[in-house]
Protein backbone atom coordinates (compact mmCIF):
# COMPACT_ATOMS: atom_id res chain seq x y z
CA UNK A 1 0.00 0.00 0.00
CA UNK A 2 1.25 3.49 -0.82
CA UNK A 3 2.58 5.37 2.19
CA UNK A 4 2.72 9.14 1.76
CA UNK A 5 2.90 10.41 5.33
CA UNK A 6 5.95 10.32 7.57
CA UNK A 7 6.22 10.22 11.35
CA UNK A 8 5.41 13.54 12.99
CA UNK A 9 6.41 14.48 16.53
CA UNK A 10 3.51 15.28 18.83
CA UNK A 11 3.47 17.08 22.12
CA UNK A 12 0.05 17.16 23.77
CA UNK A 13 0.47 14.42 26.38
CA UNK A 14 1.63 14.88 29.95
CA UNK A 15 5.27 16.07 30.21
CA UNK A 16 5.87 13.39 32.84
CA UNK A 17 5.11 10.61 30.38
CA UNK A 18 7.30 9.80 27.38
CA UNK A 19 5.63 9.57 23.97
CA UNK A 20 8.41 7.33 22.62
CA UNK A 21 7.36 3.68 22.68
CA UNK A 22 11.01 2.63 23.11
CA UNK A 23 10.96 4.12 26.61
CA UNK A 24 8.33 1.54 27.63
CA UNK A 25 10.39 -1.54 26.75
CA UNK A 26 11.96 -2.03 30.18
CA UNK A 27 9.45 -0.54 32.59
CA UNK A 28 9.28 -2.94 35.58
CA UNK A 29 5.50 -3.37 35.51
CA UNK A 30 3.24 -6.13 34.19
CA UNK A 31 1.35 -3.52 32.19
CA UNK A 32 1.99 0.07 31.10
CA UNK A 33 0.04 2.62 29.03
CA UNK A 34 1.47 4.86 26.32
CA UNK A 35 -0.36 8.21 26.22
CA UNK A 36 -0.07 10.20 23.01
CA UNK A 37 -2.36 12.65 21.21
CA UNK A 38 -1.98 12.75 17.42
CA UNK A 39 -3.45 14.81 14.62
CA UNK A 40 -5.32 13.81 11.48
CA UNK A 41 -2.93 12.43 8.86
CA UNK A 42 -0.04 11.59 11.19
CA UNK A 43 1.61 8.30 10.35
CA UNK A 44 3.57 6.05 12.71
CA UNK A 45 5.99 4.11 10.54
CA UNK A 46 6.29 0.30 10.76
CA UNK A 47 7.70 -0.87 14.09
CA UNK A 48 7.49 -3.71 16.63
CA UNK A 49 7.27 -4.12 20.40
CA UNK A 50 8.85 -6.62 22.78
CA UNK A 51 5.54 -6.70 24.68
CA UNK A 52 2.07 -7.66 23.57
CA UNK A 53 0.07 -4.55 22.70
CA UNK A 54 -3.57 -3.55 22.91
CA UNK A 55 -3.69 -0.67 20.44
CA UNK A 56 -6.52 1.60 21.54
CA UNK A 57 -7.69 5.17 21.08
CA UNK A 58 -10.16 6.67 23.56
CA UNK A 59 -11.30 9.03 20.78
CA UNK A 60 -10.66 9.28 17.05
CA UNK A 61 -10.15 6.66 14.36
CA UNK A 62 -6.94 4.91 13.27
CA UNK A 63 -6.14 2.72 10.30
CA UNK A 64 -3.66 0.00 11.23
CA UNK A 65 -1.72 -2.32 8.94
CA UNK A 66 -0.02 -5.51 10.18
CA UNK A 67 0.62 -9.03 8.94
CA UNK A 68 -0.80 -8.39 5.49
CA UNK A 69 -4.01 -7.10 7.03
CA UNK A 70 -5.75 -3.80 7.57
CA UNK A 71 -8.05 -2.67 10.38
CA UNK A 72 -10.07 0.44 11.22
CA UNK A 73 -10.20 1.24 14.95
CA UNK A 74 -12.77 3.65 16.41
CA UNK A 75 -13.06 4.05 20.21
CA UNK A 76 -15.26 0.96 20.71
CA UNK A 77 -12.60 -1.33 19.25
CA UNK A 78 -8.97 -2.16 19.96
CA UNK A 79 -6.42 -4.30 18.14
CA UNK A 80 -4.49 -7.04 19.91
CA UNK A 81 -0.96 -7.14 18.44
CA UNK A 82 1.36 -9.92 19.66
CA UNK A 83 4.98 -9.14 20.50
CA UNK A 84 7.28 -8.85 17.49
CA UNK A 85 4.56 -8.17 14.89
CA UNK A 86 5.43 -5.31 12.52
CA UNK A 87 2.63 -2.75 12.28
CA UNK A 88 1.96 0.89 11.45
CA UNK A 89 -0.78 3.43 12.17
CA UNK A 90 -2.42 6.19 10.15
CA UNK A 91 -4.59 8.71 12.01
CA UNK A 92 -7.85 9.31 10.16
CA UNK A 93 -8.95 11.96 12.66
CA UNK A 94 -7.50 13.55 15.82
CA UNK A 95 -6.65 10.55 18.01
CA UNK A 96 -6.16 10.17 21.76
CA UNK A 97 -3.94 7.10 21.82
CA UNK A 98 -4.00 5.08 25.04
CA UNK A 99 -2.03 2.00 24.07
CA UNK A 100 -1.42 -0.84 26.54
CA UNK A 101 1.80 -2.87 26.68
CA UNK A 102 1.55 -6.23 28.45
CA UNK A 103 4.55 -8.29 29.52
CA UNK A 104 5.31 -11.47 27.54
CA UNK A 105 4.08 -13.91 30.20
CA UNK A 106 0.66 -12.29 30.61
CA UNK A 107 0.43 -11.77 26.83
CA UNK A 108 0.29 -15.50 26.17
CA UNK A 109 -3.39 -15.56 27.15
CA UNK A 110 -4.36 -13.44 24.14
CA UNK A 111 -2.99 -15.50 21.27
CA UNK A 112 -0.36 -15.21 18.54
CA UNK A 113 -2.49 -13.50 15.88
CA UNK A 114 -3.76 -9.94 15.55
CA UNK A 115 -7.45 -9.58 16.29
CA UNK A 116 -10.01 -6.84 16.85
CA UNK A 117 -11.50 -6.69 20.33
CA UNK A 118 -14.65 -4.96 21.49
CA UNK A 119 -13.95 -2.36 24.17
CA UNK A 120 -16.64 -2.30 26.83
CA UNK A 121 -17.43 0.81 28.87
CA UNK A 122 -15.78 -0.84 31.86
CA UNK A 123 -12.60 -1.70 29.94
CA UNK A 124 -12.38 1.83 28.58
CA UNK A 125 -12.63 3.36 32.05
CA UNK A 126 -10.02 0.96 33.43
CA UNK A 127 -7.58 1.85 30.64
CA UNK A 128 -8.10 5.56 31.26
CA UNK A 129 -7.62 5.06 35.01
CA UNK A 130 -4.25 3.37 34.46
CA UNK A 131 -3.29 6.01 31.88
CA UNK A 132 -3.78 8.67 34.58
CA UNK A 133 -1.08 7.02 36.69
CA UNK A 134 2.68 7.56 36.23
CA UNK A 135 4.40 5.13 33.86
CA UNK A 136 6.02 3.41 36.87
CA UNK A 137 2.83 3.64 38.91
CA UNK A 138 2.78 2.69 42.62
CA UNK A 139 2.27 -1.06 42.99
CA UNK A 140 -0.49 -0.67 45.52
CA UNK A 141 -3.72 -2.61 45.96
CA UNK A 142 -5.79 -0.24 43.81
CA UNK A 143 -3.46 -0.37 40.83
CA UNK A 144 -3.08 -4.13 41.16
CA UNK A 145 -6.86 -4.42 40.94
CA UNK A 146 -6.96 -2.14 37.88
CA UNK A 147 -4.33 -4.23 36.08
CA UNK A 148 -6.04 -7.47 37.02
CA UNK A 149 -9.43 -6.21 35.86
CA UNK A 150 -7.99 -5.01 32.53
CA UNK A 151 -6.53 -8.47 31.92
CA UNK A 152 -9.85 -10.06 32.87
CA UNK A 153 -11.88 -7.75 30.63
CA UNK A 154 -9.54 -8.38 27.70
CA UNK A 155 -9.97 -12.13 28.08
CA UNK A 156 -13.76 -11.68 28.04
CA UNK A 157 -13.79 -9.22 25.11
CA UNK A 158 -15.47 -10.48 21.96
CA UNK A 159 -13.24 -10.77 18.91
CA UNK A 160 -14.76 -9.23 15.77
CA UNK A 161 -14.08 -10.62 12.24
CA UNK A 162 -12.96 -7.29 10.80
CA UNK A 163 -9.56 -7.95 9.25
CA UNK A 164 -9.18 -6.71 5.68
CA UNK A 165 -6.43 -8.92 4.18
CA UNK A 166 -3.97 -6.88 2.17
CA UNK A 167 -2.13 -8.17 -0.92
CA UNK A 168 1.55 -7.80 -1.82
CA UNK A 169 1.04 -7.86 -5.61
CA UNK A 170 1.17 -4.27 -6.86
CA UNK A 171 -1.61 -4.68 -9.41
CA UNK A 172 -3.96 -6.14 -6.86
CA UNK A 173 -2.94 -3.59 -4.22
CA UNK A 174 -3.89 -0.76 -6.60
CA UNK A 175 -7.34 -2.31 -7.06
CA UNK A 176 -7.74 -2.70 -3.30
CA UNK A 177 -6.64 0.90 -2.69
CA UNK A 178 -9.31 2.13 -5.12
CA UNK A 179 -12.06 0.02 -3.55
CA UNK A 180 -11.01 1.04 -0.03
CA UNK A 181 -11.31 4.71 -1.04
CA UNK A 182 -14.80 4.11 -2.49
CA UNK A 183 -16.33 0.93 -1.00
CA UNK A 184 -19.64 1.71 -2.67
CA UNK A 185 -17.99 1.10 -6.05
CA UNK A 186 -19.79 -1.91 -7.53
CA UNK A 187 -17.49 -2.38 -10.53
CA UNK A 188 -16.92 -5.97 -11.65
CA UNK A 189 -13.69 -7.96 -11.58
CA UNK A 190 -13.58 -7.54 -15.38
CA UNK A 191 -13.57 -3.76 -14.95
CA UNK A 192 -10.63 -3.85 -12.51
CA UNK A 193 -8.73 -6.35 -14.66
CA UNK A 194 -8.93 -3.94 -17.56
CA UNK A 195 -7.78 -1.08 -15.33
CA UNK A 196 -4.57 -2.85 -14.24
CA UNK A 197 -3.82 -4.61 -17.54
CA UNK A 198 -4.47 -8.16 -16.36
CA UNK A 199 -7.01 -10.82 -17.22
CA UNK A 200 -10.00 -11.30 -14.95
CA UNK A 201 -8.84 -14.88 -14.40
CA UNK A 202 -5.50 -13.55 -13.12
CA UNK A 203 -7.18 -11.18 -10.68
CA UNK A 204 -9.53 -13.88 -9.43
CA UNK A 205 -6.53 -16.14 -8.78
CA UNK A 206 -4.55 -13.35 -7.11
CA UNK A 207 -7.38 -12.43 -4.73
CA UNK A 208 -7.57 -15.99 -3.45
CA UNK A 209 -3.80 -16.45 -3.31
CA UNK A 210 -2.93 -13.16 -1.61
CA UNK A 211 -5.93 -12.44 0.61
CA UNK A 212 -7.51 -15.86 1.12
CA UNK A 213 -10.83 -14.35 0.01
CA UNK A 214 -12.72 -14.16 -3.25
CA UNK A 215 -13.10 -10.72 -4.81
CA UNK A 216 -16.73 -10.55 -3.65
CA UNK A 217 -15.91 -11.52 -0.08
CA UNK A 218 -13.00 -9.07 0.09
CA UNK A 219 -15.27 -6.20 -1.00
CA UNK A 220 -17.85 -7.36 1.54
CA UNK A 221 -15.24 -7.22 4.30
CA UNK A 222 -14.35 -3.62 3.38
CA UNK A 223 -18.01 -2.64 3.36
CA UNK A 224 -18.58 -4.27 6.74
CA UNK A 225 -15.69 -2.36 8.33
CA UNK A 226 -16.96 0.87 6.76
CA UNK A 227 -20.51 0.17 7.92
CA UNK A 228 -19.43 -0.43 11.52
CA UNK A 229 -17.61 2.88 11.62
CA UNK A 230 -20.67 4.69 10.26
CA UNK A 231 -23.04 2.90 12.64
CA UNK A 232 -20.89 3.95 15.59
CA UNK A 233 -20.98 7.53 14.30
CA UNK A 234 -24.78 7.41 14.51
CA UNK A 235 -25.61 7.22 10.79
CA UNK A 236 -28.95 5.67 9.87
CA UNK A 237 -29.00 2.08 8.61
CA UNK A 238 -30.89 3.09 5.46
CA UNK A 239 -28.30 5.74 4.61
CA UNK A 240 -25.41 3.33 5.16
CA UNK A 241 -27.05 0.65 3.02
CA UNK A 242 -27.64 3.12 0.18
CA UNK A 243 -24.15 4.65 0.34
CA UNK A 244 -22.47 1.23 0.29
CA UNK A 245 -24.39 0.08 -2.75
CA UNK A 246 -26.89 -2.35 -1.19
CA UNK A 247 -30.24 -2.74 -2.90
CA UNK A 248 -32.13 -2.17 0.36
CA UNK A 249 -31.61 -1.83 4.12
CA UNK A 250 -32.79 -5.43 4.52
CA UNK A 251 -30.09 -6.67 2.12
CA UNK A 252 -27.46 -4.79 4.13
CA UNK A 253 -28.87 -6.12 7.42
CA UNK A 254 -28.81 -9.70 6.09
CA UNK A 255 -25.11 -9.37 5.22
CA UNK A 256 -24.40 -7.86 8.63
CA UNK A 257 -26.24 -10.61 10.51
CA UNK A 258 -24.55 -13.35 8.48
CA UNK A 259 -21.07 -12.13 9.47
CA UNK A 260 -21.63 -10.56 12.89
CA UNK A 261 -24.30 -12.93 14.20
CA UNK A 262 -26.72 -10.10 15.00
CA UNK A 263 -28.54 -7.27 13.26
CA UNK A 264 -27.09 -3.75 13.08
CA UNK A 265 -29.66 -2.56 15.65
CA UNK A 266 -28.78 -5.40 18.04
CA UNK A 267 -25.08 -4.57 17.65
CA UNK A 268 -25.70 -0.92 18.55
CA UNK A 269 -27.95 -1.73 21.51
CA UNK A 270 -25.44 -4.20 22.98
CA UNK A 271 -22.57 -1.76 22.40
Amino acid sequence: MTREIRTVAVCEASPERSEDYLDYRDVPRQMTVLVRNQHTGEYNEPHTHKHGQVLYASSGVMRVAAQNGLWFLPPKRALWIPAGVVHDQLMLSPVKLRSIYIDPEASQAFGAECKVLEVSVMLRELILALADQPVEYPQNVRNAHIVGLILSELELSRSLPLQIPWPADRRLASVCDAILAHPENAQSIDYWADKVGASSRTLIRLFLKETGLTFRHWVQQVRLATALDRLEQGQAIGVIARDLGYASPSAFSAMFRRIMGESPREFLIRG
